[in-house]
């Protein structure tokens, strides 16, 4: 990124203190913690590392930080979705739809906790949680 982009490097110590728009944790899980949190300068997490937050309370924490947190089981679904395409049958185009989908699945997240009065992180489990739910249903009509 430093020599394609232009971009500055950082020390690994010096990350969580950067100003920038977004917070992309891809790697590593439980980064989003007691002693990140306070130091993040950004506007947005969102990555693809899978627990990113080191405990779900820091979804709260993030949120009272004035920090967006795009939930990690939402934001990198595309992993799982693309791993299981063969598995349950869908063929490239459906897809890469379901992949599209979950920009619009983040919006409804987003827009939900602003309604509900809750963060992003509760919102995507209630979420999960009724669609959870509506599939045992479905499955127990059948």
């Amino acid at each position: 990124m430093v020599a394609d982009f232009g971009a500055r490097g950082l020390p690994l110590a010096e990350i969580y203190d950067a100003r920038a728009s977004i917070f992309a944790p891809c790697a590593l899980g439980g980064v989003v913690n007691d002693e990140t949190i306070p130091r993040l300068r950004v506007e947005i997490v969102a990555g693809a590392a899978n627990n990113q937050l080191l405990e779900a309370r820091h979804g709260d924490a993030l949120a009272a930080h004035g920090v967006l947190y795009a939930p990690d089981y939402v934001a990198n679904a595309g992993g799982v979705i693309n791993g299981t395409t063969e598995l349950l049958g869908w063929d490239a185009e459906s897809a890469r739809g379901k992949v599209h989908a979950i920009y619009d699945t983040l919006l409804e997240i987003f827009a939900a906790a602003d309604s509900a009065g809750t963060t992003p992180a509760r919102a995507a489990d209630a979420l999960a949680e009724r669609r959870i739910e509506e599939a045992r249903a479905a499955r127990a009509a059948n």
